[in-house]
């Protein structure tokens, strides 16, 4: 409402099987996705509901209600049926086109660092 950041919206992850499915091997062309994450690990809301946290590095995130949905740029890099599959039942609930988190602890990431849920929240 103020124009800044949108506090659940801080950090996005995809899951890397679905973007090297949607884009190749070439991890240069992962980045027109637009997330900051890209992780070898259920996403869904079975495994993650809202409110569980995940430590990464030395940060710990939390998984946000907001939903993540793709965007029109989304669909043009991708292709429309990709993001319909995003957004049909099942890719929401497995998270195809990813989440939203909110840092909980700022800290250090690397690439190759852990993903690891240290708490599974209320849904």
């Amino acid at each position: 409402a103020d124009g800044g950041p949108h506090p659940e919206k801080q950090l996005t992850l995809m899951n890397v099987r679905v973007i090297r499915f949607l884009a190749g091997e070439d991890r240069a062309s992962w980045s027109i996705a637009g997330d900051q994450f890209y992780v070898d690990f259920d996403l869904s809301h079975a495994n993650l509901p809202i409110g569980s946290n995940l430590e990464i590095g030395t940060a710990r995130i939390e998984v946000t209600a907001a939903p993540h949905r793709g965007c029109a740029k989304f669909a043009q890099r991708f292709g429309k049926d990709a993001f319909a599959f995003g957004r049909s039942a099942e890719g929401l609930a497995a998270r195809a086109r990813g989440m939203n988190a909110r840092v909980v602890r700022a800290g250090v990431v690397r690439r190759g660092d852990r993903l690891r849920k240290v708490s599974v929240g209320e849904g």
